[in-house]
């Protein structure tokens, strides 16, 4: 059998051209090579010096955890800070004691005023003097204000002359004697709208004269 041209090439002393070297395989990106995890430079030991198993290396501090002996925001509160906040503490504690107290003395008063009010409506039952056909007005200043009601005229001068007196229940005014009107005021002295002292002089009392005007610019 004839020699190929290969090896009659050989024999006159050429040489066979080298083979070309296979690449080698690139990683993708963000993968390690030789299947080894990204960042591991040996068997249990993290890349970046860090050490393994979560423990925080010596002379170094947890992350976000201060080191012992320092306060957590630099600086160690004074003797000073400390009364400081005592006092403002003790101060708001005071001032919400005085609030409390206060409205309970509020509703106290509202409760024994609503009480007082009922035992002397329940009192003044039947004990009214006023005439329904009454055409003198008597005036009298009653809680800041200019107020009338109106009697007879024997009335107007036994009214004038501290025998009857003058009683507020409910928005209205009853006129009553005088030992009713003793008693509504030991009950509720608030309600005793007019009571003339008998030994005061005439003068005393602008209003007594039945012929006094009230101005017209007056607020009932």
């Amino acid at each position: 059998m004839s020699e190929s041209l290969r090896d009659q090439l050989l024999g006159l002393g050429f040489k066979q051209a080298p083979a070309p070297e296979r690449p080698k395989h690139k990683p993708a990106p963000g993968k390690p090579a030789h299947g080894k995890p990204h960042g591991e430079r040996a068997q249990g030991k993290p890349a970046h010096g860090k050490p393994a198993h979560g423990k925080p290396s010596q002379g170094r501090p947890p992350h976000g955890k201060p080191s012992q002996g320092r306060p957590p925001h630099g600086k160690p509160r004074t003797r000073e800070d400390i009364d400081l906040a005592k006092a403002y503490a003790i101060r708001a504690q005071k001032e919400k004691d005085e609030r409390i107290e206060a409205e309970r003395l509020k509703q106290e008063a509202a409760r024994q005023r609503r009480e007082a009010k009922a035992a002397l409506a329940a009192f003044m039952a039947g004990k009214g003097l006023n005439v329904g056909d009454a055409e003198i007005a008597r005036h009298f200043e009653y809680g800041g204000k200019i107020k009338r009601n109106y009697v007879t005229d024997a009335q107007l001068k036994a009214l004038n002359a501290g025998e009857l007196g003058v009683v507020q229940l409910d928005g209205r005014y009853v006129l009553v004697d005088t030992d009713t009107l003793a008693q509504a005021e030991a009950i509720f002295a608030q309600a005793v709208a007019l009571k003339i002292d008998p030994n005061a002089p005439p003068q005393g009392d602008p209003y007594a004269d039945p012929m006094y005007q009230v101005p017209d610019d007056l607020v009932w």
